[in-house]
């Protein structure tokens, strides 16, 4: 347990500590209090009064209320980059620093570029700026702290969870007789190589090559994985929605199995993120098919603007987020790996959103990245080894049809299998 030394208690500051100390760090204001401890002690002031605790001045972020262009210069401590700069044992404010990339700050301006899907691209941020996008900053600073300090601030253990993204549960059965036509038409106009496929697939020839599911369940039961699958049950097709239909028998029986089995949650249709209503009835829909109530969720296209999107779920009463990373390329977004409360700046206060930053997605590799199977494997390695090293929750998404049984997914395939196989063994 440690005792923290603060002369201002305010919002951001209390969310902070309990967040990267853990919620039995006590906080006070109580100098005789805080020197007569015999617990670990980090003293947040402007001065030095003892010798035994660790000392960190702040820089005053933590006691603002309102979001302010920030000046930010980095260097070098420990051999990993740090900023807001001060002259305490540790050379800067790391809890300012934290609470800044944590609550996305830098996300709340609104002159950024943002993607083909208008979310915030990864190009805006200081981890992209300053080449520390590839690893979890907060936690190597803790762990740092802990080394150098012999603090012992977590007791975390490592964990890894698959995610899946099920946009298209079926490539050609189970949508609708107009969609189906339109497509075969197309087949035949483009000379498209799907047509025989189709054809096979439809008359019940061959299995639908996004239907890998039961190959994954075997997958996660080979290597004691417990997986969450994110389930897209848009009532219209649009350009951006393109899920089989979600009132076909076929589909139900889908999500129903996956419910028993497993946790899910509901993967927000392209145009709910617009509108609330329909969102809720989405959630609905999920929670009636499932048979079981529905508080988790992630964006489809991953679209996250603050606070609105985030105020949306609590108001929708989802509970818990998988949303926190980028559709533009693999890293950490938040600089972080381990699940946290949001802190909503706007309204300057924690929420009981619950929040599981992830790191690696196949569409980032192969649309974004576009880097080959093989490098998207040791890329895959690389997540997963550096999440471990800081003992946090290594999550990752993938999509069904990019795992299909198709000629040009198969070594994606092939590559999945392998990390699975490489992850069990490290």
């Amino acid at each position: 347990m440690i005792i923290f030394f603060t002369q201002y208690i305010t919002p951001r500051l209390a969310y902070i500590v309990k967040t990267i100390l853990g919620k039995d760090t006590i906080i006070t204001q109580d100098v005789l209090l805080f020197s007569n401890s015999s617990l670990q002690k980090i003293n947040y002031s402007s001065s030095k009064f003892d010798t035994e605790s660790l000392w960190i001045v702040p820089i005053g972020l933590l006691e603002e209320n309102t979001i302010t262009p920030q000046q930010i210069n980095f260097f070098k401590w420990n051999n990993l980059p740090a900023f807001y700069k001060t002259n305490g044992t540790i050379p800067f404010d790391v809890f300012a620093a934290s609470f800044y990339l944590l609550t996305r700050y830098e996300e709340y301006y609104d002159d950024y570029k943002t993607d083909a899907y208008g979310n915030y691209h990864h190009t805006n941020s200081i981890a992209f700026k300053e080449n520390f996008l590839q690893v979890p900053l907060i936690n190597l600073w803790i762990n740092e702290i802990e080394k150098q300090y012999k603090l012992q601030i977590s007791n975390c253990k490592f964990q890894m969870t698959p995610t899946y993204d099920v946009d298209i549960a079926f490539a050609y059965k189970h949508h609708s007789l107009l969609k189906n036509i339109g497509s075969f038409i197309k087949d035949l106009f483009h000379k498209r190589g799907t047509f025989k496929e189709r054809f096979t697939v439809i008359c019940g020839y061959k299995k639908d090559p996004y239907d890998v599911f039961n190959w994954l369940h075997d997958l996660h039961a080979e290597h004691h994985l417990i997986p969450i699958y994110f389930f897209l049950v848009a009532k219209n097709r649009s350009e951006f929605d393109k899920n089989s239909l979600p009132y076909s028998n076929a589909m139900k029986a889908l999500i129903k199995v996956h419910s028993d089995k497993y946790n899910i949650g509901i993967h927000p249709s392209f145009v709910s993120n617009k509108n609330a209503a329909i969102l809720k009835s989405e959630i609905n829909y999920l929670q009636k098919v499932a048979g079981k109530k529905n508080n988790i969720a992630r964006q489809h296209y991953l679209q996250l603007k603050f606070p609105e999107t985030y105020q949306t779920f609590i108001q929708q009463g989802i509970t818990v987020d998988y949303t926190m990373g980028y559709g533009t390329s693999n890293g950490f977004r938040a600089s972080y790996t381990k699940p946290y409360y949001w802190y909503n700046l706007v309204a300057e206060k924690e929420t009981n959103l619950l929040l599981h930053p992830f790191c690696y997605m196949d569409a980032n590799s192969i649309f974004e990245q576009q880097i080959s199977p093989q490098n998207a494997l040791d890329e895959m390695i690389h997540y997963y080894n550096i999440v471990k090293q800081v003992k946090g929750e290594f999550i990752f998404i993938m999509h069904n049809h990019f795992l299909a049984n198709q000629p040009h997914w198969m070594e994606w395939k092939n590559i999945y299998e392998k990390f699975l196989i490489a992850a069990k063994n490290n």
